[in-house]
């Protein structure tokens, strides 16, 4: 059952990260536009590609199982100061306050799920698993 729940939590996780790749591609002015808004205006254009590509490649390496633990720390390195910008409720108006401490924890519950993840693998059904098993002998 463990090894299940490790292969379901790692699908879950990657679906989030994909589902923000997606966003911020589909929605590629509209994030512009909200980054500086959030005063982030250096090279937009690079930054946003880059963090699209972070995102992608870290959600498949967790996703697959195949060095999830750097696929999750590439997307910890996104999240954690994303949340941190995003959901400053410490700074926000009394209307907003509320909210934002609720997605600034669900944001650290899901950093939490990523440190989780880089110290402990991919487990069972990976495919970095497969590939070990795979390996014909000498």
């Amino acid at each position: 059952m463990k090894d299940i729940t490790e292969l379901l939590g790692r699908i879950l996780i990657a679906f989030v990260f994909f589902y923000e790749a997606l966003d911020a591609f589909v929605f590629f002015k509209k994030t512009k536009a909200t980054m500086t808004a959030y005063g982030i205006t250096w090279n937009q254009d690079f930054m946003l590609k880059l963090l699209i590509a972070i995102l992608i490649i870290g959600a498949i390496l967790v996703l697959i199982g195949y060095y999830a633990n750097i696929g999750a720390l590439l997307l910890l390195s996104y999240w954690l100061p994303f949340t941190l910008i995003v959901y400053s409720f410490w700074n926000d108006p009394a209307e907003y306050k509320r909210l934002h401490a609720l997605y600034f924890m669900r944001n650290m519950a899901l950093c939490g799920g990523l440190l989780l993840l880089i110290a402990n693998g991919a487990g069972k059904y990976s495919i970095k698993r497969l590939i070990y098993y795979m390996k014909l002998p000498k």
